[in-house]
C-alpha cells in the first residue's frame, strides 16, 4: 500500500489544514515532534521515506476526514514470473485504466501465459483494498508495469565442442489498483 501524496496535498488545502497540524495528529513512538513533522513533509512531498505504516495512513486519513481508501493506492508484486518482460507486457498494457471487474473478467478468458500471473497480481491489490473497505466496484488499475527479472543462464551443446548461450527471461510484474475519484 503507497500514499497517493497529490491527494493528500489536495485534501490538506480543502481542510485549510498545515502540514505542522497532520504531524501533530501522525504522531506515535518513535516518530515524534520534528521527526513526525519531517516525515509528513517528505510523505507530502511524494517521497516514502521515513516508509509510511499503516497506523500512519489511518492517522492521516482520520486527521484529513476521509476514508483511507481515498489517500491509498494498493500495490501486488509477482517477482520471477517465467516469462519473457516483452510478452508479459502485452497483457499488462491489456488491462491499464480498466476497472478491476472489467481487467479480472479479460485476464480470466485471456489466452496468454502471463495472464494467469498478472491475475494473480490483481487479485492480491484487490485484496488488500477490500481489507480497508474499498468497494470492488470502485477500484481501478491505475498502474501497470512488468519490469525485467533475472536471466536464467543455460548453454546448448554445438559441434567441435563450442556452447551456445541460452538466456531464459523472467519479469517482475506490478499493478497497482486506486478508488474511482
Amino acid at each position: 500500500m503507497k500514499l497517493r501524496h497529490e491527494q493528500v496535498k489536495k485534501k490538506l488545502a480543502d481542510q485549510g489544514m498545515s502540514v505542522e497540524q497532520l504531524a501533530e495528529a501522525v504522531e506515535r513512538d518513535g516518530l515524534k515532534g520534528a521527526k513526525a513533522l519531517s516525515a509528513v513533509g517528505n510523505w507530502v512531498r511524494g517521497n516514502n521515506h521515513p516508509r509510511c505504516s499503516m497506523t500512519d495512513m489511518n492517522a492521516m486519513a482520520s486527521a484529513l476526514g476521509c476514508s483511507l481508501g481515498e489517500i491509498a493506492r494498493f500495490d501486488s508484486q509477482v517477482r520471477h514470473h517465467r516469462g519473457s518482460p516483452r510478452k508479459a507486457r502485452l497483457v499488462v498494457d491489456m488491462i491499464r485504466g480498466k476497472s478491476c471487474r472489467d481487467a479480472d473478467d479479460m485476464l480470466a478468458f485471456s489466452t496468454k501465459r502471463a495472464a494467469v500471473n498478472v491475475r494473480k497480481a490483481l487479485k492480491a491489490a484487490m485484496a488488500d483494498a477490500e481489507t480497508v473497505g474499498v468497494s470492488e466496484d470502485a477500484l481501478v488499475v491505475v498502474e501497470s508495469r512488468v519490469d525485467e527479472g533475472p536471466h536464467i543462464k543455460r548453454f546448448q551443446p554445438k559441434d567441435r565442442g563450442r556452447a551456445h548461450p541460452i538466456l531464459k527471461r523472467t519479469s517482475h510484474i506490478t499493478i497497482g489498483v486506486e478508488e474511482r475519484a
